[in-house]
């Protein structure tokens, strides 16, 4: 299996949730603006997205967007996932509001020419959102005590937020702070030269 990733990008959610759930991958950093892997592949003919990430599963197949990919590894391993009967929903369900409502507000961030008030729009968008979620958190994390996929995500969520200047509510710095303190995302903030 190969997570074809870059560094400090969307993709450390799963870089992240690959090594909680203890399974065996290899890494390939690209690089988005040439969309190359750094053996000098042309990415687009892994993801014809041209972005990261995608996971190249053993069997040949390739999993694109962060939801379908972060839902595959709670599949692979439950502990990973919110219990009960609705636990696969709930997932699902905070994976898309992180997607949709938290991850692209961003983008006046990363678009050359975005004015400051742009960014500023921006910022207060998203400091709602995740003041919104911030209130999910139960135990820890956002589904109770033990760490979820989805907490991968907005831990990511939470260190573009810091270094963009981006206001973060009290409840979710210290969570970004357990965060930063598991062996999973020290090993793969060091792997992508960020720790």
């Amino acid at each position: 299996m190969i997570l074809y990733l870059a560094p400090g990008a969307c993709s450390l959610a799963d870089h992240i949730a690959l090594h909680e759930a203890g399974l065996a991958f290899d890494r390939v950093e690209v690089d988005l603006k040439d969309y190359t892997t750094e053996d000098g592949r042309d990415f687009t003919q892994i993801n014809p997205k041209g972005y990261v990430p995608a996971l190249a599963l053993d069997d040949g197949g390739v999993l694109t967007e962060n939801i379908a990919i972060l839902s595959w590894i709670a599949d692979q391993a439950p502990k990973l996932a919110p219990q009960g009967d609705l636990g696969r929903y709930r997932l699902l369900e905070t994976l898309a509001f992180i997607s949709t409502e938290i991850h692209k507000s961003f983008k006046p961030f990363f678009t050359p020419g975005s004015t400051d008030a742009e960014k500023a729009k921006a910022g207060e968008a998203i400091t709602r959102r995740l003041g919104l979620i911030a209130g999910q958190l139960d135990g820890g994390y956002l589904f109770g005590p033990e760490v979820s996929v989805a907490d991968a995500y907005l831990y990511v969520m939470l260190t573009w937020a810091r270094k963009n200047g981006v206001e973060i509510p009290p409840a979710l710095n210290a969570f970004a702070d357990r965060m930063n303190a598991r062996p999973a995302v020290q090993l793969a903030l060091k792997h992508e030269g960020l720790a």
